[in-house]
Order: structure tokens, then sequence, then C-alpha cells
């Protein structure tokens, strides 16, 4: 029969030492050694025992004891709970990377993955070998109620939005990146285009656009101060939950997709792609931790944060290096040289 839920307030706690001990050795008399009490004292917790579980858990046979089948079940739990509770007290306030084997847990859309993530997996390797990672991917929007997300995660990376503004929500900026235009080696746009496109080329060229709600440009959309600069708003071809899979829509086509240069620069040095400036000034892409304020203190956490910001400090994360025939040039063009809309 199953038992109900049991209150550890009803239980004492010093029976599952004892318990550990004897399903170990199938002995009273050297579980008492091991566990260092007296005889009589071990009698009288094997006897609580066996009438919490309503089982003699110890059968005599000839040659000694042998143990009873709940006793054999109770013996492949009893190990990991003892050893969680001895890691559980074991705790100190004092952090120690090299030991620790906490699980930090990240939300993060897969274009900061692309832009610094291999870097922030191998500096958290390296510092914390034991210390495990959840990366759980953004997959459309920010969770509805962001506070109360970051009660349960140790960050969220995000560009700065109303949501994560919040009172209780503390932020570190990590890296800034800006917009750049991916289009098809062959695609006609670049006939007397050079290496930068124009407002005009944007308007008249079907996009791809990752994470796109069905319907039109809302003010959070991130390019949305791009798209208040053209006539007309561009069409999207084709819509892609990711920003990853955005250069696959590209290649070959007409289309044109704008995109975080970090990402865009792993894409680079394929001879079918192009990535060039993005006209019209679009303001940068700023890239923050965001974390809930009960972190604050939390010396694991003001680790965990130093080893992201350390991370996302190398120019060269995420990054490989472009193909001098495809530059992404890191000054803007002068004024002068771009084609006006």
């Amino acid at each position: 029969m199953k038992r109900g839920p049991v209150s550890l307030a009803n239980l004492d706690l010093n029976l599952l030492v004892f318990l550990r001990e004897l399903l170990r050795e199938r002995n009273v008399t050297r579980a008492a050694q091991r566990v260092g009490v007296t005889q009589s004292a071990a009698s009288a917790a094997l006897s609580r025992l066996r009438r919490h579980f309503g089982d003699e858990l110890l059968v005599r046979s000839r040659g000694g004891y042998l143990l009873s089948p709940l006793a054999v079940q109770l013996a492949d739990q009893v190990e990991p709970v003892c050893a969680s509770v001895e890691r559980l007290f074991a705790t100190s306030p004092d952090f120690c990377p090299e030991e620790s084997d906490r699980e930090f847990t990240l939300l993060v859309p897969d274009y900061v993955l692309a832009a610094f993530g291999e870097r922030f997996s191998r500096e958290l390797h390296a510092a914390a070998p034991r210390a495990r990672l959840h990366v759980q991917v953004v997959k459309q929007a920010l969770p509805h109620d962001v506070l109360d997300a970051l009660r349960v995660l140790d960050g969220i990376v995000s560009a700065p939005s109303a949501a994560l503004r919040g009172a209780g929500i503390r932020s570190l900026e990590l890296f800034r990146d800006r917009w750049v235009c991916v289009v098809a080696a062959d695609n006609p746009v670049l006939d007397g285009a050079g290496s930068h496109l124009a407002l005009a080329d944007l308007q008249r060229l079907p996009w791809v656009v990752p994470h796109h709600p069905d319907g039109g440009y809302p003010a959070t959309f991130p390019l949305a101060p791009l798209i208040a600069r053209l006539d007309e708003r561009p069409r999207v071809a084709v819509r892609v939950d990711s920003y990853q899979a955005t250069p696959y829509f590209v290649a070959g086509t007409d289309r044109v997709a704008v995109m975080q240069r970090r990402l865009a620069a792993l894409f680079a040095d394929r001879p079918d792609l192009r990535v060039l400036e993005c006209p019209g000034d679009p303001p940068p892409i700023v890239e923050s931790l965001w974390w809930h304020e009960r972190h604050d203190e939390d010396d694991a956490h003001r680790w965990f944060r130093g080893i992201a910001a350390r991370a996302a400090r190398d120019p060269g994360a995420g990054l490989r290096a472009a193909r001098p025939a495809h530059p992404i040039h890191e000054s803007r063009p002068a004024a002068s040289k771009r084609r006006s809309s």
C-alpha cells in the first residue's frame, strides 16, 4: 500500500543516518559502531524504523540477516537522499567556483547564442568545470510576467524593453551590435550598388524577417525606427522563428534580411551571400543581462554575472573572420558615398 506524504517536521532525521548504515551493514552492532551510538540506542532506532515502515527491514537467516524486499527498495533510495542532505548542509555563503555543481538557468534568443554563447560556455567551464548550465531559447517573445519568470531564472539576455524596466529587476549591459543587410551574391540590386544599399532598395526588395508577428510592424519591432523611414512598409516574403536560420532563406533569391552584425559575420565567408552596410542609420542593438534583485547579494550569481560580462567583452565572441571579398565595414561610410533613397 502506498503511504501518504510525511511531514519532515514529524520525523527524526537522525534515523536517516542510522537507516543508511543499517542497510549497508545488515547488522545492528556494526551500524551502531558506524554511527557512533550504543547498542541499546541502535536497537531502539531499529524498533522505531520498523514501526514507521511497518516492516521488519532485517530478516534473520542462517548466515546472519537479510534485507526484506522493502529494505532493498529503501537501500536504493537512501544513498542519494543522504548525499543530497550532506550537500545541503555543506553549503557555505562563500562561493567556490572550482567545487560548485550549481546549475545556472539562462533565457536567451538564438542570436545571442551565436554572438557570445560559445565564448560564455568556455569561460564558465574553465572557471567552474562542475557547474551546470540550463539554456532556454526564447521562442518568439519574453514571458508574459517577466518579474515572475526571473524569480526562477538566473537571468534573461535581451534588448531593453518596457517589460524589463519594472521594480525589482536589475540589469548589466553585455555588448552592443549594429544592423547590416544580407543579400544573395547574385541579387540584381548589387548591380551598381557597390557595397552599400539605399533605403529605396530596402523598400522594394522582399524581406526575410525572424520572429515577426503576422499583421504588421508593432512599435516593439526592433527595426521599427528603420521601417518608419521608408515610404512604404516592406513586403515580408519569409517569416522564420530563428535568427540563425534567416540567411538560408536569402541565398539564391532576390530577398534581403536586416540582421545583427555578429550573426551575419558567421555567414560572411559564404560566396553566395553578401553582407552590406544598412542604410537609414538604425539605432544600435544593446543586449543586457537582466536578473531579479534577490540575486544581488548572492556570491554565486555575482560570479555568474562576471563570467557573462567577460565573455561578452571579447570582440571576437562568436565570430569568424569575414572574407575580404565580402567585407563588413567597421566604420560608417561617408555620407557622400552612399546612394540616396
